[in-house]
């Protein structure tokens, strides 16, 4: 222990001079020093005749100390509240860094909760303008056509009341032209119950020459007909030639059909045949499943079409990459160009994600609207009656793609039943 010199600290004094740390077992040499009665008794082990005290230099004759119970007592209670005081610090640093790490967690989900804000507040712009471009094209669509028909009509009524006006005036004409001969042979007529004529007038000899029409042809409830028939149904036939996309009608392309697949005449229908058709061989036909590519192809732009599948209880709907292996049996998924909706046991409606992802649907769909934005890169599926949404692809193809059908595999003894582009033109 320091016997004089500069106040220390509890802890320095009853800190051991050999080994720097807290006495251990301490004991007290005659010039009062302390040390640790291990440390000490090493210190003197190889000196030989008088030994000195490691800290003063006195010498003694003897190797001789006493332990300092007050002194070991001193130093349990230091190291008892050093122990204590340890594991406080350690606990509030511990507390501290929890602190820490949960404000900055904290800052960085306020950031991106503000970026996601910015981002919605963007997109959300963005889709409004849109959304406002789309119906600006359909109202100004339905504005010309409304003014066309109106103009329409207002051009066959003025054609058509000209007509009839221009007949009145013909009547009209005819009848004074009548008049004037019936009061000439009215004045005959007087001039004769008074006397016998010499000879009869001019106007007397002859009938009446003056010939007029029937008047214009003229249908009122063809006029009506033509303008009050399904007109809203007309113009909404009439929009599909401006719809962005529209409706596209496409056909199968038979060259890459399994063998097991029947296609209609027309190639819009595709059915499932017990026995395989004997088509040539192309390296574009599918062989490990039924499945078939639509014939058009596409890699830019906007896209929609329609497939009913009817009461079928399996079926995939898909849009494939032109690139995806035909004589391998494949999971239907992004990964290996196929981007699919498909049916399972009349009601699992599930969307070709890994793993598969069910979809909660009110009703069974029978008809399926696909479309793809290139732009986005997205592909999305529609109940087309009701055009809710059923799945969203936001990992859209890049390159050329077709539209894909598979009938699956009928069950044993259920009739197979046919799938087909829906053609609105």
């Amino acid at each position: 222990m320091a016997s004089g010199g500069r106040p220390a600290s509890l802890r320095e004094d009853l800190t051991c001079a050999i080994c720097c740390d807290l006495f251990r077992d301490p004991v007290m040499l005659a010039c009062m020093h302390h040390f640790c009665r291990a440390c000490i008794d090493t210190y003197w082990r190889s000196i030989r005749g008088p030994v000195p005290c490691p800290q003063c230099r006195q010498e003694f004759p003897s190797r001789h100390f006493q332990a300092n119970y007050l002194v070991a007592g001193l130093v349990e209670k230091v190291r008892a509240n050093s122990s204590d005081g340890y594991v406080k610090n350690v606990e509030v640093k511990d507390s501290l860094e929890s602190h820490r790490s949960k404000v900055m967690d904290y800052v960085q989900m306020i950031h991106r909760d503000k970026e996601q804000v910015e981002s919605l507040k963007r997109v959300g712009a963005e889709l409004q303008e849109r959304i406002h471009g789309d119906f600006q094209a359909l109202h100004s669509f339905l504005q010309d056509e409304e003014e066309s028909i109106l103009e329409e009509l207002r051009r066959e009524q003025e054609e058509n009341v000209e007509e009839f006006q221009l007949h009145v005036v013909t009547l009209e004409n005819a009848v004074k032209q009548l008049e004037q001969d019936m009061h000439v042979l009215q004045q005959q007529v007087n001039i004769m119950d008074s006397s016998v004529l010499a000879e009869l007038p001019e106007v007397i000899s002859r009938r009446p020459s003056l010939q007029v029409s029937k008047g214009p042809q003229f249908d009122m409830k063809d006029f009506c007909s033509k303008y009050i028939s399904p007109l809203q149904y007309t113009t909404w036939r009439k929009m599909f030639f401006v719809l962005k996309p529209g409706p596209a009608s496409f056909t199968l392309d038979e060259d890459t059909a399994h063998p097991s697949l029947s296609l209609s005449q027309d190639k819009t229908t595709v059915t499932e045949h017990p026995k395989r058709f004997p088509y040539p061989p192309n390296p574009r036909r599918f062989i490990q499943c039924v499945n078939v590519l639509g014939a058009q192809g596409f890699q830019s732009g906007r896209h929609y079409w329609e497939v009913e599948v009817g009461s079928k209880l399996k079926w995939d709907v898909s849009v494939a990459l032109e690139t995806v292996d035909r004589r391998a049996r494949v999971k239907l998924c992004p990964e290996n160009g196929y981007w699919t909706l498909r049916l399972r046991n009349g009601s699992q409606c599930s969307a070709g994600t890994q793993p598969w992802t069910p979809l909660r649907t009110v009703s069974v769909p029978r008809r399926i609207g696909v479309f793809v934005d290139f732009e986005d890169r997205r592909v999305s599926f529609y109940n087309a009656d009701s055009m809710s949404l059923l799945w969203s692809f936001s990992n859209g193809p890049r390159g050329k793609t077709f539209p894909f059908i598979s009938t699956c595999i009928s069950a044993l003894g259920e009739k197979p039943q046919p799938i087909r582009f829906l053609h609105h033109s």
